[in-house]
């Protein structure tokens, strides 16, 4: 046969292909319907695992083996969507397992975030919630996480990812830990300003105090004096307090404008990180499943099998139901050498069909499954 030949032969197979796919379909909506009387998960592993070696055997070569061992787990994928779909659609009236409110934002309300007065999670607190909030003060992460669990504080804002650092790994891993939920995000640009005491001047100081992170935002200015030594603190705010209580000229902190604010220090100079466009983001995490109307954005964790593919087959969730993935993050799973949770933020509204639908599969095909939270991403 010649080429349009071989063309009009595929496409007679193909109206055949399309004819029996609309088939199976049909009966997939039977399957699903059997399901909901009795009770039944929609991923049968056994059943799939026998389909596959059922039409393996059916092929002749090993090259046509392989493949339509593809085509059919592509086929059994677009099966249990569909079946989710249905099963969503049944489900409708059951109450939503996060409860949605209008703000969160409210009088009396107890805001904790680490560090001290004058650090950038102050600045995000206040920018959030408002100048008047009652806060509190925890010297560490799993400090802030444990008095919103205890009920000692409503909320926290953690640093969760700056733009020029990465991710703060342990807040990520906190997430996991807690039964706390996001219910809030907030970016705030990051602009570190070189500070001491009255009569402090660049050629004065011997020290500079700060957090790792910021000393190495802030390295392109720091090598212009080789003879200053770097000193790391854990926080920002922290590197101030210090300065301002010894009231040293041979000292300086580099920290935000906050800092320079809450302490009564003076800026020697501005803007002395590199990165222009330098800013971090903040989650609000509170005890509650509870989610804005208006929220807009999603994040979740998974623990996956394994195996080839496996995630691959879970992100389709997102790829089927038309949802944007803007963020995936794994950590390693303590005690289980080479194993992976992955975190995964995505944009939607736990009222949406289709976010029930992926939640669903996501749900019943992966190890585990937690949702850390539904909410609104703001920025200044």
């Amino acid at each position: 046969m010649d080429l349009e030949q071989c063309r009009t032969q595929l496409d007679n197979i193909d109206r055949q292909i399309v004819q029996l796919f609309m088939q199976r379909m049909q009966v997939t909506e039977d399957v699903a319907k059997a399901k909901i009387a009795m009770g039944r998960n929609v991923l049968d592993r056994d059943r799939e695992q026998a389909k596959i070696r059922s039409v393996r055997a059916m092929a002749d070569t090993d090259f046509n083996k392989e493949g339509i061992t593809e085509v059919y787990r592509q086929l059994m994928a677009l099966s249990r969507k569909r079946q989710y779909q249905l099963i969503t659609a049944a489900e409708q009236k059951k109450k939503l397992p996060f409860i949605p409110v209008d703000t969160i934002i409210e009088d009396g309300i107890r805001v904790v975030y680490q560090g001290a007065a004058g650090s950038y999670s102050e600045a995000a607190m206040k920018a959030f919630f408002g100048s008047q909030v009652n806060s509190i003060t925890a010297a560490t992460f799993r400090d802030a996480m444990v008095a919103i669990e205890e009920g000692s504080a409503d909320y926290a804002v953690l640093p969760i990812e700056n733009s020029t650092a990465g991710i703060v790994s342990e807040i990520y891993d906190l997430l996991n830990e807690f039964e706390n939920y996001i219910v809030g995000e907030i970016t705030i640009p990051i602009h570190h300003c070189l500070m001491g005491c009255e009569g402090t001047t660049e050629d004065t100081i011997r020290r500079v105090y700060s957090h790792p992170q910021s000393l190495m935002q802030s390295e392109t200015f720091l090598l212009q004096h080789p003879e200053w030594e770097q000193i790391s603190m854990k926080n920002n705010a922290f590197a101030a307090q210090k300065v301002a209580k010894d009231k040293d000229t041979a000292e300086a902190a580099i920290a935000s404008h906050y800092a320079a604010e809450a302490y009564g220090l003076h800026i020697i100079r501005e803007g002395v990180n590199q990165a222009a466009s330098n800013s971090t983001r903040f989650i609000v995490v509170g005890n509650q499943k509870i989610f804005t109307r208006d929220a807009d954005k999603i994040s979740l964790v998974l623990e996956i099998e394994n195996v080839s593919g496996s995630l691959y087959e879970l992100l389709s969730h997102f790829i089927y139901n038309n949802l944007n993935m803007t963020k995936i993050e794994s950590r390693p799973i303590e005690d289980r050498d080479w194993d992976y949770r992955f975190f995964i933020d995505f944009d939607g509204n736990l009222g949406e069909s289709a976010v029930q639908n992926a939640l669903r599969g996501l749900r019943d095909e992966a190890k585990s499954m937690k949702i850390l939270g539904n909410y609104k991403a703001r920025k200044i």
